[in-house]
């Protein structure tokens, strides 16, 4: 694309003089300058060699006498750095690279892109993180906090959060191996053979452990279908998260299942919200939001 002289000077915040209807289609150092070229001597030591390029026209300094130099017309910034950034944004070409993946390119088949948190979304969980141990803080708890780590509960819970973030990790590993570009798909894919795999491993255990149960479950077929529908439908929505974003992004905005939780309760069965559990919805609040807007 071409530009008058007049056109960059305006574009640029100089002055400029001469012919100033000239076009210019690029610019270059002095001594090899082209015709329609515009030169580039900000310096006054780089003004002999204009003489061994073709260009009519130059960018000089404040005051410089470019009818002497031999040039039809010249621009003069009198901040000549500044200039020269305007006049590269207009007229650089840049490297001539087409936007995609490079034919000569090779990338190694094993090369995975590292998966970090920032420190911004790194804050934000941990706010989360309070509101929900805010939550879980019973009030018939006795004595400090920490002191009932040590509890079955307590170990249980904690063990049970350990697993979920490994399942959760390796559930977007799996999603990332199908050979599929639809999200959903790979979601779908995955879900059903973790599906699979947990009712096998569910049903040796109450086969082995809690035979009459088996039972009971088939006999509530109508009400446990519901939920398992329920289920399903949220565990389809956990696993196309998995497969679009970072396990720890995904469970940190997973949280707010907590407070859709705590107002259910307020609205179905008109359980009345305490300090505490506004303040963990607060939170927990705060944290989603802010992971929204953030990643």
């Amino acid at each position: 694309m071409t530009y008058s002289v007049q056109q960059i000077a305006k574009a640029v915040g100089a002055s400029a003089e001469g012919d100033i209807e000239l076009m210019v289609s690029g610019v270059a150092e002095p001594a090899s300058a082209k015709h329609g070229e515009m030169a580039l001597a900000m310096d006054p030591r780089y003004a002999s060699s204009l003489s061994d390029g073709a260009a009519e026209v130059a960018m000089l300094w404040e005051g410089a006498d470019w009818r002497a130099l031999g040039l039809k017309a010249a621009i003069l910034p009198n901040r000549p750095r500044y200039a020269l950034s305007g006049v590269t944004r207009m007229l650089d070409k840049g490297q001539g690279f087409k936007p995609g993946i490079h034919p000569t390119a090779v990338i190694d088949p094993e090369a995975v892109l590292g998966e970090g948190v920032s420190i911004p979304a790194l804050v934000a969980i941990v706010v989360g993180m309070t509101g929900v141990l805010i939550l879980s803080n019973m009030p018939e708890g006795q004595g400090a906090w920490w002191r009932r780590l040590d509890s079955r509960a307590a170990i249980l819970g904690i063990g049970s959060g350990v697993f979920f973030a490994v399942s959760g990790v390796c559930y977007r590993g799996a999603t990332l191996q199908i050979a599929v570009d639809d999200p959903l798909t790979r979601a779908v894919v995955t879900l059903a053979a973790v599906g699979i795999s947990q009712l096998i491993g569910m049903g040796l255990w109450m086969h082995l452990r809690e035979r009459g149960q088996i039972g009971k479950v088939v006999a509530a077929w109508r009400t446990a279908g519901l939920i398992g529908l329920a289920s399903l439908g949220g565990s389809v929505c956990w696993f196309t998260a998995f497969t679009l974003q970072n396990a720890t992004y995904v469970y940190a905005v997973g949280q707010s299942e907590v407070i859709l939780s705590l107002l259910a309760s307020y609205v179905i069965f008109r359980e009345r919200l305490s300090w505490r559990e506004g303040t963990g919805i607060a939170l927990v609040s705060v944290s989603v939001l802010s992971l929204i807007l953030l990643v």
